[in-house]
């Protein structure tokens, strides 16, 4: 794939699959893959989009994302933050095999000085606009 991010007709998890090889070629080149990893889209949530998780029988990783990311609404650089995310706690040794470089996975804003360390600061800045107006969204639906 040559592009940061495509639109595509459908979002399935063959979809998923080609926008996490994508991002880990383009941005984590020097991650070697310890274990195997997997990515579906998991059941719908509204607040958990995305997560990973070490198989401590199979020592494979999987990576799940929220189903509500199957909306073509939602920008594909929100699924690719959300992916591009997991693959940071991947490279830090959470829910990996690779060694743990920190002792929490979000300490003092590791994830996020990562991706924009890793030229993913446009897909942050895609999330943040989109999470702003997701958040409103929320907020009205309960009120």
């Amino acid at each position: 794939m040559t592009t940061k991010t495509t639109t595509a007709g459908i979002r399935d998890n063959k979809w998923l699959l080609s926008r996490l090889d994508f991002l880990w070629s383009e941005y984590f080149p020097e991650v070697s893959q310890t274990n195997k990893v997997f990515i579906r889209f998991g059941r719908y949530s509204k607040y958990r989009l995305g997560s990973i998780r070490l198989d401590r029988k199979t020592k494979s990783s999987f990576i799940t994302i929220t189903a509500m990311f199957k909306d073509l609404k939602i920008p594909a650089e929100v699924v690719d933050h959300t992916i591009g995310h997991e693959l940071v706690h991947y490279a830090h040794g959470f829910s990996s095999t690779n060694p743990r470089l920190h002792k929490y996975p979000h300490a003092g804003g590791v994830v996020e000085r990562e991706m924009k360390e890793r030229g993913m600061g446009y897909l942050h800045q895609a999330y943040k606009c989109w999470v702003k107006k997701y958040r409103e969204k929320l907020k009205r639906e309960y009120e």
